[in-house]
């Protein structure tokens, strides 16, 4: 990530505006302050992504005070997006290169004065969809098929800054991919278990069993029992293995280990594969929708 961080400034003089991308459901945990002060050079526009995984949609009070906070925090454009039902044409016409526009042509572009092209480069943390972002964007606009820059559904696809992609003929616009970046050091462990929460760390790093507690423990801090009915539990739980015991015996993830005891192989439920459903399933918003930064008027 140090070495992104280098490479993205080794760009920087020739780049116009800045497309910051971070996850809706963490508005405000794991942006890198190294970042930010990039970003002060350029012109910059925050996209909040997977706001279909929220209750923004629904809930405008509260993004409403997100919004307020982000300004507090220097973040002057904020734009709400779903990537996965979004109308690219539109928000690339109607939206993002409209905003950006008017943010490059409000300040002086040094090195790029008189070019008649825009050079945009997309920055974030891990898996927030950077990459499939730019890829759509260039399937739709330039009709190409394929995948310009590297996708996957673990953090840390991306490994360096790639050559520009055009995405858009008139005007000549160019996107710039980055590996995704997280802060060196994480402000505490509640950051931390939400990065993690929204896949921004690989899974494996911090246990699936420590990300699956730490969202039980928020669901029930929050009264939030929506676990309990998806998974076909009794009651609300405290006890993250005693709820990974029945979401693997209901659906028969069971591995064999060997006893330290009687050095026997023994059958026992499978609490990785059990916590891995019940991240997922957060993820994919069957628990609800839910922003899991919801402190943010405390910070």
């Amino acid at each position: 990530m140090q070495t992104g961080i280098l490479q993205i400034q080794a760009k920087l003089k020739k780049i116009d505006c800045i497309i910051e991308i971070h996850d809706a459901r963490i508005p405000f945990s794991g942006r890198n302050t190294r970042l930010r002060d990039i970003i002060k050079l350029r012109p910059h526009v925050l996209l909040l992504n997977k706001t279909d995984l929220t209750d923004f949609t629904t809930n405008y009070e509260k993004r409403n005070l997100v919004e307020a906070k982000l300004k507090q925090d220097g973040v002057d454009n904020v734009l709400f997006t779903s990537f996965h039902d979004m109308n690219y044409d539109s928000f690339l016409h109607s939206q993002i290169l409209p905003l950006s526009r008017e943010l490059i042509e409000s300040r002086p572009r040094y090195h790029r004065d008189g070019a008649e092209d825009f050079n945009l480069l997309v920055v974030g943390v891990p898996n927030v969809g950077k990459s499939t972002f730019i890829n759509t964007l260039r399937n739709n606009q330039m009709h190409r098929k394929g995948k310009a820059t590297t996708v996957g559904a673990k953090a840390g696809v991306t490994k360096s800054v790639l050559n520009k992609i055009k995405i858009s003929l008139n005007p000549a616009v160019y996107f710039i991919d980055t590996p995704g970046i997280l802060p060196p050091k994480v402000s505490g462990l509640e950051v931390g278990m939400r990065l993690a929460a929204c896949a921004c760390v690989p899974d494996h790093i911090v246990g699936e069993v420590n990300i699956a507690d730490y969202l039980l423990f928020w669901f029930n801090s929050r009264k939030n029992f929506s676990y309990v009915e998806y998974f076909g539990l009794k009651d609300p739980s405290d006890n993250i293995l005693d709820v990974l015991f029945k979401i693997a015996i209901d659906n028969r993830m069971i591995t064999r280990v060997r006893s330290i005891v009687t050095n026997e192989y023994v059958y026992r439920p499978d609490n990785i594969a059990s916590a891995a459903m019940f991240i997922m399933a957060f993820r994919k918003g069957k628990l609800g929708s839910f922003v899991l930064d919801d402190d943010y008027s405390e910070r």
